[in-house]
């Protein structure tokens, strides 16, 4: 059996548009492509049916999807360069949908999303990683909603206009908060992975509503500042917010290549947390190395499979899909 899959994260997006990407804006982001062997095949990664990456149509089959597509934004990027970026990386994201219609749709709501599901249609989700485009005036916040962007995070890894990941300790700035207030006036969700400690005391002080940490484990399990706290989980829960099991395998063991085991590890400690209807899953697909239990997605259904032998069906239904389409449908546009 296979269990409908809502995924909160993947850097999918991104890939498929880099090749296609301006030329001032490749140069600025610093990076000369977009992943490992992406150089090599301009043409094998452009296209959502079949690329190389962990994602594609193909992939997924005939597994009901969900997908959270982020335009991750690099940290080098202005503001301005920032939106120029995003508009790229969406509206590529949008071609590609339209030229796989019979098989995929880009919902802007989380009525669309389950429409979608219910006619076996695979489903996009647009988000946004690293919204500094909102620096230039937070009330862009308003224009990504009419999009369709359902989430957005306010940092990277280093130092932004906005707010900070794990690079520093600085907190919010007041655009920041401005931007934290104008998202959630705009009906967008709030997500909280790859921000700093302080950055997400920032975002608990002043948020009104529920917010996500999109693609993040267990701290406890795996040191890595990525991952969130104890604390920071029942923050979440308390909030009625989702976390997102990330499958990037420095995230989930410092101890070499990841097992299932190893993965069930951060499941189990959130679960001793009552985080039963908070937890779902963030894979980070495209963005990271992944361990070889869940290589790709076309791995999904051998992974559900040791899922439900080791937690039940039940708890498997909530983390791979029925937690995220319900708060989706409580918190979003």
């Amino acid at each position: 059996m296979t269990f409908p899959v809502f995924d909160l994260h993947c850097d999918t997006a991104d890939r498929l548009a880099w090749q296609t990407l301006p030329a001032d804006l490749k140069q600025a982001t610093g990076m000369a492509f977009y992943g490992p062997g992406d150089e090599a095949h301009p043409d094998a990664i452009r296209q959502l049916a079949r690329n190389r990456g962990h994602v594609s149509l193909d992939k997924i089959g005939s597994v009901p999807w969900a997908q959270c597509f982020a335009c991750y934004v690099p940290d080098g990027l202005t503001p301005a360069q920032a939106l120029a970026f995003y508009r790229h990386v969406m509206a590529y994201l949008e071609d590609q949908a339209s030229g796989n219609s019979e098989r995929m749709r880009l919902a802007r709501s989380a009525r669309e999303i389950r429409l979608a599901l219910g006619q076996g249609l695979a489903v996009g989700v647009r988000t946004i990683e690293n919204a500094r485009m909102l620096a230039l005036d937070p009330a862009l916040a308003a224009e990504l909603a009419r999009d369709g962007v359902l989430m957005a995070s306010l940092s990277w890894n280093a130092a932004g206009p906005l707010a900070s990941g794990h690079d520093t300790q600085d907190p919010m700035s007041r655009l920041g908060l401005e931007a934290l207030a104008a998202l959630e006036q705009a009906g967008i969700i709030v997500d909280v992975s790859h921000l700093n400690d302080p950055c997400f005391d920032d975002v608990l002080a002043h948020s009104t509503r529920p917010f996500v940490a999109s693609h993040s484990n267990s701290r406890a399990v795996c040191p890595a500042p990525r991952n969130l706290t104890d604390d920071q989980f029942r923050a979440i829960r308390d909030r009625g917010g989702l976390v997102g099991l990330n499958f990037a395998d420095i995230f989930i063991t410092q101890a070499g290549t990841p097992t299932f085991d190893d993965i069930s590890r951060h499941l189990d400690r959130w679960l001793c947390l009552d985080g039963e209807d908070t937890i779902a899953l963030g894979s980070d697909f495209d963005g990271c190395d992944t361990p070889p239990c869940i290589a790709t997605a076309a791995q999904t259904p051998a992974f559900q499979e040791l899922l439900a032998q080791r937690f039940g069906e039940k708890i498997t239904r909530k983390l791979c899909a029925d937690n995220a389409l319900a708060f989706f449908e409580r918190w979003g546009n």
